[in-house]
């Protein structure tokens, strides 16, 4: 069995989040790339070796040949191309944030819910044993009773015209790193938050370049989420789950391939533990490949991206900031 994937757009994170890890997998390839010019579609498919190439989007889409797309076209554009990607029968792997908003969310899981087929968030972190392994700690009841849970994402993009600074796109740190941090918290904290408050900094009106936002989970726990583009924290990730017996620390929980911290203090001892530097794309791609083919369940579901997509919608009104809409 094979699983060919075409891609919706020559996107830069391309590479390195399905092309590079489809050449190590037997049952998935790559075989078309679709962009808004058939010249850079081609160029695309010239430089990673993908056997074909189309001038839209909607050519790959009737592509019978094509199984399953994958999805890193900008913000504002998730939504509609994945639904488009249903209504023509295949199988979507969608990079986050899944849609512009929570009703555009569930208006996507009910179509991937009665389709037939597979659809995933990609948030490639969540399939890495670093991510599985912290679930586990947290699930386990080794740190107690949850009293505290704090996720950051930060990052520097000082090219302010770069389209994730665009209200048109969907764009925000909120939409780009806070996504991440939102989606942590949601694992870590074992529980979809609501938000108390946030906070943002802005590029432009409407858009934030920063935002720090306060939660409380159902169970009593409370959670704080940051994120930037651009702010005084140039770069941060990680992720810190206190209990009432102790705590877990992880530093760049995102992509531990690059570099990670783990490490657990209970009773006063500490303890560290390390995971392989295989990359998080890889095993997002096991996942995907594994769900179509097999019919395994996947941890990034539609359904779960509501989740995620309603708290980013109580951020952004907690912050008095419009919420995004499609493209």
């Amino acid at each position: 069995m094979n699983l060919r994937i075409g891609i919706l757009g020559a996107a830069r994170i391309a590479p390195a989040a399905l092309v590079k890890p489809a050449s190590s997998l037997s049952t998935v390839s790559v075989t078309a790339v679709a962009a808004r010019s058939l010249e850079r579609a081609q160029a695309f498919a010239s430089r990673h070796r993908i056997p074909a190439a189309y001038g839209s989007y909607e050519e790959l889409l009737a592509d019978p040949d094509i199984d399953a797309v994958y999805n890193p076209l900008p913000n504002g554009l998730h939504g509609r191309w994945t639904r488009a990607a249903l209504e023509a029968g295949k199988h979507v792997l969608c990079e986050k944030p899944f849609t512009a908003n929570a009703a555009e969310a569930r208006e996507i899981a009910s179509l991937a819910e009665t389709s037939g087929r597979v659809v995933m968030e990609a948030f490639h972190y969540r399939y890495h044993p670093l991510a599985l392994r912290a679930e586990e700690i947290v699930a386990s009841g080794e740190l107690g009773s949850l009293v505290r849970v704090e996720t950051a994402l930060c990052f520097p993009l000082p090219k302010f015209s770069d389209i994730r600074y665009d209200y048109r796109l969907a764009g925000g740190a909120t939409m780009d790193a806070g996504c991440y941090a939102v989606h942590m918290a949601r694992v870590f904290g074992g529980e979809t938050p609501s938000v108390v408050s946030a906070s943002a900094k802005l590029r432009s009106p409407g858009i934030d370049r920063a935002m720090t936002a306060e939660l409380r989970f159902p169970s009593g726990h409370t959670g704080r989420v940051t994120c930037s583009m651009w702010s005084s924290s140039l770069l941060r990730i990680s992720a810190k789950v206190v209990g009432s017996k102790g705590s877990l620390s992880v530093l760049n929980p995102v992509m531990p391939q690059a570099y990670h911290r783990f490490s657990v203090r209970v009773g006063g001892h500490r303890r560290t533990e390390k995971f392989p530097r295989r990359a998080s794309y890889d095993y997002q791609l096991d996942a995907f490949a594994a769900a179509v083919l097999e019919g395994a369940p996947v941890k990034t579901s539609a359904a779960d991206a509501v989740e995620t997509m309603t708290v980013i919608d109580e951020i952004y009104r907690a912050a008095g900031l419009p919420l995004r809409e499609p493209s």
